[in-house]
């Protein structure tokens, strides 16, 4: 099969970027990436000499998906939070984390791990995370259920005395 030349392929267009001198060097950028640019890319150069090709470089872009361990819990146990994506992130970005669908304030982070210590059951709810610049693509939902913790009740009575009458004594 013979490779597609991205600079006549109508749905690069917009989103691919040649950056290099046209000589000795040559990168390809492509933003706005999509699943369908799921594919094996190489330079092929031509010369008068004849047409050169490059090793393949292989590009699989993957949904964003949040693993959660575990997704029930009692009160006061811990819940982790995973953001997994397969593609490179370079430059490194920041990972945001929503519940219920509103972002979690100040909870942008440049790890992909987020973690929920001693929970209680305001944590209960459904939890997802994007990569930041792509808020728009997050990942599917994971339902965190928090189990009430019952506490021994203590009762105590307390008892009222009235009309006590006494005898005092003398020795």
């Amino acid at each position: 099969m013979d490779p597609e030349d991205l600079s006549s392929v109508s749905r690069y267009e917009g989103h691919k970027e040649y950056l290099g001198d046209k000589k000795s060097e040559g990168t390809l950028r492509i933003t706005d990436l999509r699943l369908s640019d799921s594919a094996g890319y190489r330079f092929r150069l031509i010369t008068s000499g004849g047409k050169f090709a490059g090793s393949a470089v292989s590009l699989t872009v993957t949904d964003v998906v949040l693993e959660m361990d575990p997704t029930s819990v009692s009160e006061s146990e811990s819940v982790t939070l995973t953001c997994r994506t397969k593609c490179t992130l370079d430059p490194i970005k920041a990972f945001i984390w929503y519940k219920n669908g509103q972002p979690i304030p100040n909870k942008k982070t440049y790890s992909s791990v987020y973690s929920l210590f001693s929970v209680s059951s305001e944590d209960a709810g459904r939890y997802s995370c994007a990569v930041e610049g792509r808020e728009d693509l997050p990942s599917a939902k994971e339902t965190l259920t928090v189990r009430c913790k019952f506490k021994s009740l203590v009762w105590y009575f307390k008892i009222v005395v009235t009309d006590i009458s006494s005898t005092w004594y003398m020795n």
